[in-house]
């Protein structure tokens, strides 16, 4: 073993050692002097740094006005609403079948149409039936003949009988055949008058107005009144109406509003909730709650003149329950949320803002009704609120209009009058 070998590792433990305190020494010296050039750059010139004071909370600047958009608060009415999910149901729903049974030889309608009651949708092979019209008036005419013959035998009958010519058995006699003959004469009306209804089954009418679907059988075929399928469809879509579903914790103000007779407004709008497809009335509220959902059903009716509903169709109903009038309301927009609740900035007359605690009512739309913190006529921000606090300055600014052409659009295409 070499005994010169702790000495050489001891020299270069210090070595290395040395070589890490003149990095560290170094590194310090250039923090230092890194420290020191804002200071020298601002006694050059080259640079300042902001005046103290300047610099608010949240690195804001202080010193120059915050842009914003502020309204005023106003008195305004509110309407309440509730929103829910509706199915379009037709008043009234038809199968068209046949009354009797035939060969379908004539189609008066097409898929799709609006008919009224009454309108004549197709025609069945009559013949057979005015066959059976012609066989039960020649049955009752026969009858009738026999009937007359049968009133005057019973009248010479009778005078024989008064000279005593005859057995009284003999006038009873004729007197029940003439009341078996007015019996076949009434059988034989009956006949004649289901002869004439069968014969009137052969055209096929409209029993309601409504649009017809498709059409379910085509003319050559033979249709029967057993049929299941029938011959077409009719929905009844004017008026049509809408059933839907509400929170059972809005029961009792439908129903107050009912039971004081007033008329509960209702519209339809499309699935993405954007467009109004019509407005109608609330007719009636079921009589038990889901006790799966806590939800009641709700009927309402729409006149949809316009047929922009159908059936089985899913629509966002909106049923106004209450107005409210002369309540304080702002835009929507200025209401903030923060930690200690709800709250707007008010514009005062300095040109700054101070942060105010609010009390909020129901939303309509793009409306909000305040129900306590701000008075009518004070200015709330609605728009650049991000970069505001308490006791900012602000300026005010107005909306840019998208009718109105941004500046200098009218001097485009403008020509320089000049020589040549």
């Amino acid at each position: 073993m070499d005994p010169a070998s702790p000495g050489r590792r001891r020299t270069r433990f210090l070595i290395v050692a040395a070589a890490l305190l003149g990095a560290i020494a170094v590194g310090a010296f250039l923090y230092l002097m890194r420290g020191q050039e804002p200071a020298q750059a601002t006694s050059s010139g080259s640079s300042a740094p902001a005046p103290k004071g300047k610099i608010g909370k949240g690195g804001f600047d202080t010193g120059r006005p915050t842009p914003v958009v502020a309204e005023a608060a106003r008195k305004g009415d509110v309407n309440l609403y509730l929103n829910g999910l509706g199915t379009i149901l037709p008043l009234r729903t038809v199968t068209v079948r046949s009354r009797v049974d035939g060969e379908l030889i004539k189609v008066h309608f097409t898929e799709g149409q609006m008919v009224k009651a009454g309108d004549l949708l197709a025609e069945i092979d009559p013949r057979p039936f005015e066959v059976m019209l012609m066989q039960a008036q020649g049955q009752m005419v026969r009858d009738q003949a026999l009937l007359a013959n049968a009133r005057i035998d019973l009248e010479r009958y009778q005078t024989l009988f008064k000279q005593d010519s005859i057995a009284r058995q003999q006038v009873d006699t004729q007197a029940a055949l003439v009341r078996q003959y007015e019996g076949a004469v009434r059988t034989d009306q009956s006949a004649l008058d289901n002869a004439k209804l069968q014969l009137t089954y052969s055209r096929v009418t409209a029993p309601i107005s409504g649009r017809l679907g498709l059409r379910l059988v085509d003319p050559g075929n033979v249709v029967h009144a057993s049929d299941a399928n029938g011959l077409v469809v009719i929905t009844q879509l004017e008026p049509v109406a809408a059933v839907f579903t509400v929170p059972q914790d809005n029961l009792p103000a439908v129903m107050r509003t009912l039971k004081a007779g007033g008329a509960i407004g209702v519209e339809a709008w499309d699935r993405e909730n954007k467009v109004r497809l019509t407005t109608g009335t609330l007719i009636t509220v079921d009589n038990q709650i889901d006790p799966a959902t806590g939800t009641v059903k709700l009927k309402a009716e729409f006149a949809n003149q316009d047929g922009s509903l159908f059936s089985n169709q899913f629509v966002n109903v909106r049923m106004l329950v209450e107005t409210r009038k002369d309540q304080t309301v702002v835009p929507s927009a200025a209401v903030q949320r923060g930690s200690q609740g709800m709250y707007v900035y008010v514009v005062k007359d300095d040109s700054t803002v101070s942060v105010r605690q609010v009390k909020l009512g129901p939303t309509d739309g793009p409306i909000v009704e305040i129900d306590a913190g701000v008075q009518p006529g004070e200015r709330v921000v609605v728009d650049g609120v991000d970069r505001l606090r308490e006791g900012a300055k602000v300026e005010l600014a107005q909306r840019p209009s998208l009718d109105a052409p941004p500046p200098g659009a009218e001097k485009k295409g403008r020509r320089t009058k000049g020589p040549g």
